[in-house]
């Protein structure tokens, strides 16, 4: 690979979600600010939404990294689940033991003992729930009655939604009307703009260990940034590509040309599609115009010698 080739010490672009790679860009930052003043306030549901690949996983374990010491944390990361295994899960991230042969009475009961013992101990709980676009229909009230359970003064429990924009298609329907109703914080992440990315590439590629500035050409930039649609996701398979490629013919920089066939080799890319022809008939169209070229142009002596 070419970790060696540019003197990094680990891959800049890795899909893998990693915090260590983090950079508070105003759309992140402020999505961030929002979780934390939303939480303090003690208050039903927190809803995260945003497009495919715009970093809401990252943003998730940022938060879990980040919360303060004053909240319980319970974290779903994939809640296509009934709610039975709602609770269960629920109970299981709070510790709660004896779980085994009980009903879903009782198991309601521990999870309720369990949060006011927490509350008793000056402890908010928080749970987290990643992917929240796949949670069937029916277990969105077992959330909502997780909020039901209150002291006088603030909620047992506090649901922060991660989800695609599906979420909020879910969301505005009728049967979830109640729900919907104590979502009481929300943001949408957006992509990055052009300045953005750039600020995003050379902060992976810093991170990464890479010493010396100028890696990635305005002209790739630019270019990652059309072709990405600001998408960090994206953004990171593109510059992965284009390193590849970059290391493959021994260079030291990453130009228009690498993002480009970077670009062409993903599918996910939306790129102006150009018909072009195989070289072989390029080449034999020029040789038939070049013969038909010399036909004509010979033809008057041909005549002549004809006559």
């Amino acid at each position: 690979m070419y970790l060696y080739h540019f003197g990094f010490k680990e891959l800049p672009f890795s899909l893998t979600p990693n915090t260590h790679f983090y950079l508070p860009s105003p759309s992140h930052a402020e999505a961030m600010q929002v979780l934390l003043t939303a939480l303090k306030t003690g208050e039903g549901f927190i809803k995260v939404t945003g497009e495919v690949g715009t970093g809401k996983t990252l943003l998730c374990r940022k938060l879990l990294n980040e919360i303060p010491d004053a909240f319980e944390v319970a974290y779903i990361p994939n809640p296509a689940l009934s709610p039975e295994e709602m609770r269960y899960a629920l109970a299981s991230e709070l510790g709660i033991k004896g779980l085994a042969r009980i009903n879903q009475q009782q198991l309601s009961q521990k999870i309720q003992m369990k949060l006011v013992e927490l509350n008793q101990q000056g402890k908010g709980v928080v749970l987290i729930v990643d992917e929240a676009q796949t949670i069937p229909w029916e277990s969105f009230e077992a959330l909502r009655l997780f909020t039901n359970l209150e002291t006088e003064s603030r909620k047992l429990v506090q649901v922060v939604l991660f989800g695609q924009p599906e979420l909020d298609a879910m969301l505005a329907s009728h049967r979830l009307r109640q729900l919907r109703q104590r979502i009481t914080f929300s943001y949408k992440l957006r992509g990055l703009s052009k300045e953005e990315v750039a600020q995003y590439v050379h902060h992976r590629v810093a991170m990464a260990g890479h010493q010396q500035a100028g890696l990635f050409d305005q002209g790739a930039i630019a270019l990652l940034h059309k072709y990405s649609k600001g998408v960090p996701r994206l953004v990171n398979v593109l510059s992965h590509k284009a390193l590849m490629l970059v290391y493959g013919e021994g260079g030291t920089q990453v130009q228009k040309s690498h993002v480009r066939y970077a670009a062409k080799d993903t599918d996910s890319v939306e790129m102006t599609r150009q018909v072009s022809l195989p070289l072989n008939l390029v080449i034999g169209a020029c040789v038939l115009t070049t013969a038909v070229l010399g036909f004509f142009i010979s033809w008057p002596y041909i005549t002549e010698y004809l006559k």
